[in-house]
């Protein structure tokens, strides 16, 4: 567990970092973004959150389950996920790079498995163990989860998505939205995300 701990401090000392919790455009959606819904919808929400961060494990928990049955199930919304930093950095990172190696079909699993694993990390100190256990539920090995986050190239490119964003976006924390351009600061109850898309879908018409 130590070396292991070593290994994440020497590798994220040079990652930029956001802070959890109080917060514009939105920016255009890439290739390589882990997108859920309809690409055609003429609302978009993109969230930008940490694995690390409580308050945006407490909205993937409570409110993103309700978000996501109503809008993006049904074609209304299409749904980008951008990755950002919060300290503990070595958990957001090991978190993010951990779901990137489980594949595009397995990301939100793998990283809801992680929002779920985020009291018992903080609570027991032992980062290493609960992320294998989700690692392992997506069919990766322990090996093949040591791998992922010591990938030094993987782990070069999360830097760069979080510092291109932050600086187009103006990120300051998380979680934080964008509905068709519009910014939302902070976790969001299903009542303000219904008005923001309410107002966005009479906005595209």
């Amino acid at each position: 567990m130590r070396a292991f701990s070593r290994l994440m401090m020497v590798m994220i000392a040079g990652l930029s970092v956001v802070a959890c919790g109080a917060g514009a455009k939105g920016g255009a959606v890439t290739d390589d973004e882990m997108v859920m819904g309809n690409a055609k919808a003429k609302v978009t929400v993109i969230e930008y959150a940490s694995a690390s961060c409580s308050h945006c494990a407490r909205f993937n928990a409570d409110v993103f389950p309700a978000f996501k049955a109503k809008y993006v199930d049904t074609g209304q919304v299409k749904y980008v996920f951008r990755e950002f930093l919060t300290q503990p950095v070595q958990l957001a990172a090991a978190g993010f790079l951990t779901a990137r190696c489980a594949g595009k079909d397995k990301y939100f699993s793998v990283l809801d498995g992680v929002f779920r694993s985020q009291q018992e990390i903080f609570t027991t100190g032992d980062m290493r163990g609960p992320l294998v256990r989700v690692a392992k539920s997506a069919g990766m090995t322990e090996e093949k989860f040591i791998a992922c986050v010591s990938d030094e190239k993987a782990l070069k490119a999360l830097s760069e998505r979080v510092e291109k964003f932050g600086k187009q976006d103006n990120i300051t924390g998380t979680p934080t939205f964008f509905i068709n351009g519009k910014k939302l600061d902070g976790e969001q109850s299903m009542a303000t995300l219904d008005a923001a898309i309410s107002e966005a879908k009479a906005a595209s018409k």
